[in-house]
């Protein structure tokens, strides 16, 4: 291994295992004496020696500067940082004794080290990896506002359907950040969806407290005051394990409320509640609210531990992408048959089966997982849609009473048919020309469509309206094909 690292460093490839002499093959030791002079150093030479043992501390660190997903300000950011640099001071005080091998021994050895520390900056400064913090700030401080701070003063949290929503809106964000592939990024993405996702199940699962009518036995009566007494418990741990989650709890940690939830569920497995039916089902709500808990106590190492942030290794990403290459095929099917005038070919009950495939694809709960799956049925939507349109084109026979206003709209549809053939063939980017143009006439037929006057006929109002909105689904798609979107 030391042989085959030092002949990387000289930029000589490794002879696979043939006799060296001062780390030159045996049928090369007759050379001119300049030669001679330029010939790699043995590997016992104390500078090579040094050299690989500043190879092999890089070796350990890189993965862990592969990995690493936080900021600048970050402790094990600071800590990598500092021996990565370490390193290069080694690097730079080996003795090359003026030698030219050795200088470049010791510059490629200075190059590996720079590239990691280059790699480490690049990812803790992405503006990417801002983005993802900004978001997260944002979502902390709706939480704290909303849910920690009031139940840290003694009052009531405010779990409601805009709370819900206002995480659901920072997820969507989150979703639609760019990583470029860089796995830091996509690792930083995933930790931060998995914390907003479980801070959303936390506070839409709350189970409310039962109110059972009376009269009742006065052991049941017990039962259910303890029951509710557990049900405030369990209140206080949701607030606790959602600022946990968010990172808003200084003092308590998983291990530590993981104990008092199990408490709680020993608490109530003492209750004897076999004489009442309602009561019991009561009790069995809140020991699956507690088990919900317990479960998303196991995200305080997620994302360290697994690669399920690398979503092109997903069972779902796969059958959506399988989707999307059948569609693809079925589109240019399509298009093909459309150029030459052909309207026999109407994969409709294919694409029909497709969307059903795509309904039952399993996004557990993962945002990420969600959009895919959304963008793969307006793939599927939009050839449907315009196999439609065409089909209604054909078949279109105006009448001599039709109003001017109905056939303006009708020359508007066909000029649209003909615009998304040309969205649904594109496969370029915003910048191209090609797009640019495609964007203006579009937008021209919505001004044409604004300028019809219906004159009261409801008819020509519907049909303005469909046209409307099918030429800003088309605007719709072609957006989508172009926002470079990823997993």
């Amino acid at each position: 291994m030391a042989v085959r690292w030092l002949c990387s460093l000289f930029g000589k490839p490794f002879d696979g295992g043939k006799r060296m002499d001062h780390g030159v093959p045996q049928q090369q030791q007759h050379h001119h004496p300049t030669e001679q002079q330029q010939q790699p150093y043995h590997p016992q030479h104390p500078a090579m020696m040094r050299l690989y043992e500043v190879h092999k501390e890089v070796t350990s660190l890189g993965p862990q500067v592969c990995n690493f997903s936080g900021l600048q300000d970050d402790r094990d950011y600071k800590r990598l940082e500092r021996e990565l640099t370490r390193l290069l001071l080694d690097v730079d005080q080996v003795d090359t004794e003026g030698k030219p091998e050795l200088q470049g021994a010791r510059k490629r050895a200075a190059q590996e080290v720079e590239g990691l520390l280059r790699y480490l900056e690049e990812n803790a400064t992405h503006p990417s990896r801002g983005a993802i913090e900004e978001l997260s700030d944002e979502a902390r401080q709706l939480v704290d506002d909303r849910v920690v701070a009031p139940q840290r003063s003694g009052g009531t949290a405010e779990i409601n359907d805009e709370l819900v929503e206002a995480l659901q809106v920072i997820v969507l964000k989150l979703t639609q950040v760019k990583t470029e592939g860089r796995v830091p990024l996509r690792k930083a993405r995933y930790r931060a969806l998995t914390r907003l996702c479980a801070v959303q199940a936390v506070v839409e699962g709350r189970t409310p407290q039962q109110t059972l009518s009376l009269p009742l036995p006065g052991d049941t009566h017990e039962a259910v005051h303890r029951i509710n007494q557990v049900m405030v418990k369990v209140s206080v741990a949701r607030g606790h394990l959602v600022a946990l989650l968010m990172g808003l709890s200084g003092r308590d940690s998983c291990a530590h409320l993981s104990r008092l939830l199990t408490e709680m569920q020993a608490e109530l497995d003492a209750l004897d509640v076999s004489g009442n039916a309602a009561i019991r089902n009561y009790r069995k709500q809140v020991v699956e609210e507690i088990n919900g808990l317990l479960k998303h106590l196991d995200l305080e190492g997620e994302g360290e531990d697994t690669r399920r942030y690398d979503l092109a290794q997903n069972n779902s990403i796969r059958e959506i992408e399988a989707v999307r290459a059948h569609v693809s095929h079925l589109r240019e099917g399509v298009l093909r048959h459309c150029v030459t005038g052909d309207l026999s070919f109407r994969p409709k009950a294919e694409l029909q089966s497709l969307l059903t495939h795509l309904d039952q694809v399993d996004t557990a709960k993962n945002p990420c997982i969600r959009e895919a799956r959304r963008r793969a049925v307006v793939e599927v939507q939009a050839i449907i849609t315009f196999l439609d349109l065409r089909e209604a084109l054909t078949r279109r026979q105006p009448g001599p009473a039709e109003l001017p206003a109905h056939r303006a709209v009708w020359l508007v549809l066909g000029s649209l048919s003909d615009l998304q053939a040309q969205a649904l063939a594109f496969d370029g980017k915003r910048v191209d020309k090609s797009y640019i143009l495609l964007e203006e006439l579009l937008t021209k037929q919505l001004l044409t469509l604004d300028a019809v006057d219906p004159q009261g006929d409801d008819t020509t109002k519907m049909a303005r309206k469909q046209a409307v909105k099918f030429a800003q689904n088309i605007l719709n798609y072609l957006d989508m094909k172009t926002d470079e979107w990823e997993y």
